[in-house]
């Protein structure tokens, strides 16, 4: 309620955020300039999107791990905390974070191999490759060929990067705001692994053409954040 007694109304995301999303268009033209100029296939899309999903989601894990050192140097700084203290705050939570980087190195890690072996298996990036299975020239070629769209796909997700992290490890640092915390790069990963599968479908059903990338890839470049119902201010 505000000073009158009457019921605050909704907040509305301000008109200026839709002039904030020219970036996301700016990403859109890219993936769609990438695509039409190195006259990609359905092969290049796949693994053009696995490797985004890899390196952009991990990197946003890594962010949210060891972002809150910086929150804790700024609060050590504001409270005059000494040396020795703030290396001792920092040494105990780096200490945590590293046990937490281990585990979703291997749990990430393992998801995009597996995901690798079926890509492998159907669109081989490299000639042969599928009766070899992965390998490092394998991975080392994807890199090579489709790094530019990892960059599209930074600036699509550079929002998720801005988002305020909590300490995830350390006293009052519970299983559920730590896997919360997370949830984001794995969101991306069944969004990007959707439009795999689309891609995939679309080769088989011999539906591939410039259109029908185009039509995937504003759907995924689009700031839906923008969209989403904002939450009731409190009363």
């Amino acid at each position: 309620m505000d000073s009158d007694g009457q019921t605050a109304s909704p907040t509305t995301p301000p008109a200026a955020g839709w002039r904030s999303a020219w970036p996301d268009a700016l990403a859109l033209a890219g993936g769609l300039a990438l695509a039409w100029c190195l006259h990609w296939q359905v092969r290049d899309l796949v693994w053009s999107l696995w490797l985004s999903s890899l390196l952009v989601g991990y990197s946003l894990i890594v962010w949210r791990i060891f972002r809150p050192v910086i929150a804790i140097g700024r609060g050590a700084a504001a409270e005059h905390a000494s040396g020795a203290a703030l290396a001792a705050g920092v040494g105990l939570y780096v200490v945590g974070a590293l046990f937490l980087l281990a585990f979703f190195t291997f749990h990430f890690g393992m998801f995009h191999f597996v995901h690798s072996v079926f890509l492998n298996a159907f669109f081989p990036a490299l000639d042969n490759a599928a009766h070899r299975g992965p390998s490092a020239a394998l991975y080392l070629h994807v890199l090579s060929a489709y790094w530019p769209f990892v960059v599209v796909a930074a600036v699509a997700e550079r929002s998720a990067f801005l988002q305020p992290t909590r300490l995830l490890v350390g006293p009052g640092a519970g299983a559920k705001k730590s896997g919360d915390a997370f949830m984001e790069p794995y969101k991306n990963v069944v969004r990007m692994h959707g439009l795999i599968f689309f891609f995939a479908f679309a080769h088989f059903a011999r539906l591939e053409n410039f259109f029908v990338y185009a039509v995937v890839y504003a759907v995924y470049f689009f700031p839906w954040r923008l969209v989403r119902q904002p939450k009731p201010a409190a009363v």
